[in-house]
């Protein structure tokens, strides 16, 4: 697996319920998250709402028109709670191990790799006080999300289709600045979680299995990191959402700023040593004129997407944010935002 380049994309929304994804599963509860999605419903309608959700949202077919758009992997967050009340982390969340037994035997019958995301935000902020998969403080929650990836590595240890784990999905790191210091989890915490993940997923799932972590917008101390000889087959998953946010984007120049940004970003992460990865891009930018017409909306994106493309080809892996949306958002669904490329840019 070493050698194999990875053009995928993700799974968002399915068994990690995303309100941005779906809002139809949330606007009509008056929810914004899974924990005020219980509160309002109760968890026995809760749970038929969500297992509606799963059987219906992403079928076999979904896979099947991936591999055909020239896609060669999925990224599939899981949630903390996969394993549901038979796992590490019983609660009223509904588990959905099965799904992604599902995800395996579609991915595997036509040659799509599987790259697994827990979904655990550390550093982020819980949201109404009881937290789906936002892990504000890491260190009371790391026992329990190393027993899912150990459970997770065990159980598809063997599987063809396996490529990877990625240890987290977005990453709040402490920064300092002065005297003060940010909120989000500590450096020295961060980095101990992804030692301890590491050798988890390498004493039950052994060498060939990619591990993949997080650089919270922090790729030069992650890049020394994973350098210092002790790890391998390691990618370092760079967040790029910050360096969209500093840019006013104005036309192709702004694209310009944007992509410059980019190259510096993943240059740090280790661009050249292969380390660098990209797991979630998209087409959306921030815009700052107004008067900018939908069309030419859509055209400044087509650039953006062309530009990105040019430089993650240097890459040994990147997925789209995402497949499929509910609203068929066209800056996010994969299905509109690459529509119009031909499968040779994304092969």
């Amino acid at each position: 697996m070493a050698g194999r380049t990875l053009h995928g994309v993700n799974l968002t929304g399915w068994l990690t319920l995303e309100s941005w994804v779906t809002p139809g599963l949330f606007a009509p509860y008056g929810a914004l998250d899974e924990p005020s999605l219980i509160h309002a419903l109760g968890r026995t309608a809760y749970h038929e709402l969500v297992r509606r959700h799963r059987a219906s949202f992403i079928q076999q077919e979904d896979f099947s028109r991936i591999a055909s758009r020239g896609f060669n992997a999925v990224r599939l967050p899981v949630p903390w709670y996969v394993f549901g009340d038979a796992g590490p982390t019983p609660g009223p969340y509904l588990g959905c191990i099965d799904y992604v037994d599902k995800a395996f035997d579609w991915a595997e019958e036509i040659g799509l790799n599987v790259l697994l995301a827990l979904a655990i935000s550390p550093g982020a902020a819980p949201i109404d006080g009881a937290s789906s998969h936002y892990f504000s403080d890491l260190r009371a929650y790391r026992d329990r999300a190393l027993d899912v990836i150990a459970a997770l590595s065990r159980r598809y240890a063997s599987r063809m289709g396996f490529f990877g784990l990625a240890l987290a999905e977005e990453v709040r790191p402490q920064v300092r600045h002065g005297l003060t210091l940010t909120d989000g989890v500590p450096k020295h915490v961060l980095r101990n979680y992804y030692r301890d993940a590491y050798d988890t997923v390498r004493d039950i799932a052994g060498p060939e299995v990619f591990v993949v972590m997080p650089d919270g917008g922090e790729p030069a101390a992650l890049r020394r990191f994973v350098s210092s000889g002790r790890f391998e087959n390691v990618w370092i998953d760079c967040d790029l959402s910050r360096e969209v946010a500093k840019v006013d984007v104005v036309g192709p120049a702004g694209v310009r700023k944007i992509v410059n940004a980019t190259k510096r970003h993943l240059a740090d992460a280790g661009l050249a040593s292969s380390l660098a990865s990209v797991g979630k891009w998209s087409a959306s930018l921030p815009y700052a004129d107004s008067m900018m017409t939908p069309e030419g909306r859509v055209a400044i994106e087509r650039i953006y997407v062309s530009e990105q493309l040019g430089v993650y080809e240097q890459l040994p892996g990147w997925f789209f944010q995402t497949w499929k949306t509910e609203g068929l958002l066209a800056s996010w669904d994969a299905r509109v935002a690459l529509a119009t490329f031909e499968r040779g840019m994304i092969v």
